[in-house]
């Protein structure tokens, strides 16, 4: 049992403390997979610890468990508090896991609903582009720009990009939509979203779907940066309108605006490709491996302070 409550010590330090260290990386792509793989190592910490709380001794089954919980009950005697404690534990992080897929399976089928009502609209509306990601052209004035995933994913512009913006910025306004297609961000800011909304205990989770939806935005900063450069990309994202945006788009100026713009003046130079794999598998193997860390590092002191020195 100590082991048990040690790892949900560990995840709960993490998932506490966490976000105020993974805010600081400067590279998005890096601190979206170590905020995603860090929101998957609490839950999996979190799992092995109920499990190890319903088999306290290492040996019994969770069958084993109920038989033994009835069998006290039966024999007028009170279960030992590992059992009870075991079997709390488990039905608790069961009913939570069950509704993390349940609203992110209802919050996925929104989405698509949403999409494809988007789109029976726009194919009448729009003039079709094509590519591995076709683009809808839309004859507005107003610069305005989003993508919509899906198989494939659709990019969808107004006519108002030509007539407000440099080609160099159209170009880059288009790669940004593009970047989020190529990423999966659409999948990413979904399921933060079904996490947020599911598992609103701890930072780590209820910040997870403004912060995600955050990080997607200045990854697609930076790959339409790295090919057009950071000043075209500024002056873009300040012209791009995000007004009249369906919610289960992603467009360039939809969300924390201030802070990209600060953040791409800051950039002097694109993160190297090798550099940024590398680090994203470091940060990826620190963030699952760290609540496991803590709890080994409060189990440690725990016994040298409890264990005499013989």
């Amino acid at each position: 049992m100590t082991v048990a409550l040690a790892l949900l010590l560990g995840s709960t330090l993490v998932g506490w403390l966490a976000p105020r260290v993974l805010w600081r990386l400067d590279d998005p792509a890096v601190a979206l997979v170590a905020w995603i793989t860090s929101v998957l190592a609490v839950v999996i910490t979190s799992t092995v610890a109920a499990v190890l709380l319903v088999l306290p001794e290492h040996g019994l089954s969770v069958l084993d468990s109920l038989h033994h919980c009835w069998d006290s009950v039966r024999h007028g005697t009170t279960p030992t508090v590992e059992v009870i404690s075991g079997l709390t534990g488990g039905a608790l992080l069961t009913a939570l896991l069950i509704r993390l897929a349940v609203v992110g399976a209802r919050s996925t089928r929104k989405r698509a609903r949403a999409r494809e009502e988007h789109l029976s609209v726009l194919r009448l509306a729009g003039r079709r582009e094509g590519g591995p990601h076709p683009t809808m052209w839309l004859d507005h004035d107003r610069p305005l720009a989003f993508s919509l995933a899906g198989k494939p994913g659709v990019v969808v512009a107004t006519e108002g990009l030509h007539r407000h913006l440099t080609p160099s910025q159209v170009d880059a306004v288009l790669d940004h939509e593009r970047a989020h297609l190529n990423g999966r961000h659409h999948l990413l800011v979904t399921a933060a979203d079904a996490v947020a909304a599911t598992l609103p205990i701890l930072p780590l989770f209820k910040r997870a779907a403004t912060t995600i939806r955050e990080l997607v935005e200045m990854a697609a900063d930076l790959a339409a940066a790295r090919t057009h450069g950071v000043e075209t990309v500024r002056a873009a994202l300040m012209r791009v309108s995000s007004h009249g945006l369906p919610s289960s788009a992603l467009a360039m100026s939809k969300d924390a605006l201030g802070t990209r713009l600060e953040r791409l003046q800051r950039r002097r130079r694109m993160p190297n490709r090798a550099r940024r794999l590398l680090s994203c598998g470091f940060a990826s193997v620190a963030a699952m491996a760290l609540p496991v860390v803590t709890a080994s590092t409060a189990l440690a002191a725990l016994m040298l302070l409890t264990c005499s020195p013989s």
